[in-house]
């Protein structure tokens, strides 16, 4: 994660967005999101997507504890006909995930 304030640019960074994420990255397995912080005024509470994660059933339930914690769960962490471990839940930054991990079991 780099913010505005420690990147190159910060002499060019409104004062005000110095703890700002200029970018960031978050790696997942073998999965990678990048992401930076919106222009103040420029943030907009998402909706009308979802990402989904299809780790393997072992990490799943890790992963959920970690994007539930200070968010609210949708879906509790359970097993479905489809699937061994699934869940869904808005993180504490309104961001909404699926979990969807395994085959069912027999």
């Amino acid at each position: 994660m780099l913010t505005w304030g420690d990147s190159p640019m910060a002499k060019d960074a409104p004062p005000a967005w110095s703890g700002k994420i200029a970018h960031a990255t978050l790696e997942i397995g073998d999965a990678r999101i990048q992401g930076s912080d919106v222009a103040p005024g420029g943030y907009e509470t998402p909706r009308g997507f979802a990402i989904s994660l299809d780790p393997d059933v072992a990490e799943a339930e890790t992963l959920f504890a970690a994007l539930a914690e200070g968010g609210t769960v949708i879906v509790p962490f359970q097993q479905t006909f489809w699937a061994r471990a699934f869940a869904v839940v808005t993180d504490r930054f309104g961001i909404p995930w699926i979990i969807n991990a395994g085959e069912p079991s027999a």
